[in-house]
C-alpha cells in the first residue's frame, strides 16, 4: 500500500486535536461530509492519518514502490467456457478507476476504503461513505490508486482468474473471489490496529487476486506462464512453472510484510492474508473431490 499524492502530511508531530484536524483538511472538499458524533473517542495518533495504502506492490506516481521484475503474460492451461466474471470483475474496476478520477482519487478511497477503525467499530467517521462500514471491504476491491496500480492488478487477474473460474464455475467463483478479498481486508485490518494505525483507507484488489493466485497454483500446479523479464535493456520471453512464478511472488510478500515492508505503504499482510486464504480453501475443495 502506497502514499497517495495529494493528502497533508504532519500528523505525526501533531497533538491529538491537531492529528484529527489534518484528517478534517483532507477532505474538506466533500460536500458530503460528516463530522462524527464523539471526536474524542477516534483513534488519534496515526502516523499516516493522511495517507492511502494500496493493495499492490506495483508503482504509482510519487510513490517509492518497486516495480515488478517479471511480468506475465498469459498461462498455457486452456480454458473451457468464457470467464465472464473475470471480465465483469474487469469492467468493474475501469468503471469505478473512471469514477476515481471523476472526483479524485483521494476522496474516493475516503468514501470507498476500507479503513480499518470504520470496519472494527462499524461507524462512519466521514466523509460519507458509498456504503456502511464494513461493507467498504468489498467497494474497496474495485478502487485503485493510480493507473498502474489498476493495469497490474488487471493483468494478474487476467492470466490466472479465466482458468480459476473454469473450475470453480460463475458463482462459486465471484463468491470465491469476494471471500478472498474480505480475509485480505480482515488481515490487514487486524495489523493496522496492532500497529496503531487504524486511519489509513485501502484500496486495491490484489488482496483478492492473491487467492485467485494460490488457488491457480492449486488446481494447475503443473502450469506454466510466459513471462517477461526485463533485465537492464535486455528483455527475455520465458516459460516458467505456474509454481515457481507464483511461489516466490508469495516468498516476496512474507519477506516484505515481516521484514522490508513496514514504510512502504503496501499492504503485504493483506497480499499473504488472501493468498493463504485462497490456497487452504481451494485445497480442501480438492482433497474433497478426489476423496469423493
Amino acid at each position: 500500500m502506497v502514499p497517495v499524492r495529494g493528502f497533508p502530511d504532519g500528523a505525526e508531530t501533531a497533538i491529538a486535536t491537531i492529528s484529527y484536524f489534518n484528517i478534517l483538511l483532507a477532505v474538506r472538499r466533500s460536500r458530503h461530509f460528516r463530522r462524527p458524533e464523539d471526536p474524542s473517542s477516534i483513534p488519534t495518533r496515526s502516523r499516516h492519518s493522511c495517507r492511502v495504502r494500496v493493495a499492490d506492490a506495483h508503482r504509482i506516481p510519487g510513490c517509492a514502490i518497486a516495480r515488478p521484475s517479471v511480468i506475465p503474460i498469459r498461462n498455457d492451461v486452456p480454458t473451457l467456457r468464457p470467464p465472464v466474471v473475470t471480465w465483469a470483475i474487469l469492467g468493474a474496476c475501469v468503471l469505478a478507476f473512471a469514477w476515481q478520477l471523476s472526483i479524485g482519487v483521494n476522496l474516493s478511497a475516503l468514501v470507498g476504503g476500507m479503513i480499518p477503525w470504520e470496519v472494527m467499530t462499524l461507524r462512519d467517521i466521514g466523509p460519507r461513505d458509498l456504503v456502511p462500514p464494513p461493507f467498504t471491504i468489498l467497494t474497496s476491491l474495485f478502487l485503485h490508486g493510480g493507473f498502474l496500480h489498476l493495469g497490474g492488478n488487471l493483468l494478474f487477474l487476467w492470466v490466472f482468474g479465466g482458468n480459476v473460474e473454469d473450475a470453480l464455475g460463475h458463482l462459486r467463483y465471484l463468491a470465491f473471489y469476494l471471500a478472498s478479498g474480505t480475509a485480505a481486508a480482515v488481515a490487514q485490518t487486524l495489523l493496522s490496529v496492532a500497529a496503531g494505525d487504524p486511519l489509513v483507507p485501502m484500496v486495491g484488489a490484489s488482496g483478492a487476486i492473491a487467492g485467485v493466485m494460490a488457488a491457480f497454483m492449486v488446481l494447475h500446479p503443473g502450469a506454466r506462464v510466459l513471462t517477461v523479464i526485463p533485465i537492464f535493456f535486455i528483455v527475455r520471453v520465458v516459460h516458467l512453472p505456474a509454481k515457481f512464478f507464483i511461489g516466490l511472488w508469495f516468498a516476496l510478500q512474507v519477506l516484505y510484510a515481516f521484514v522490508g515492508g513496514a514504510g512502504s505503504g503496501v499492504a503485504f499482510f493483506a497480499h499473504v492474508g488472501g493468498f493463504l486464504f485462497g490456497w487452504v480453501v481451494i485445497s480442501a475443495l480438492v482433497h474433497r473431490r478426489r476423496a469423493a
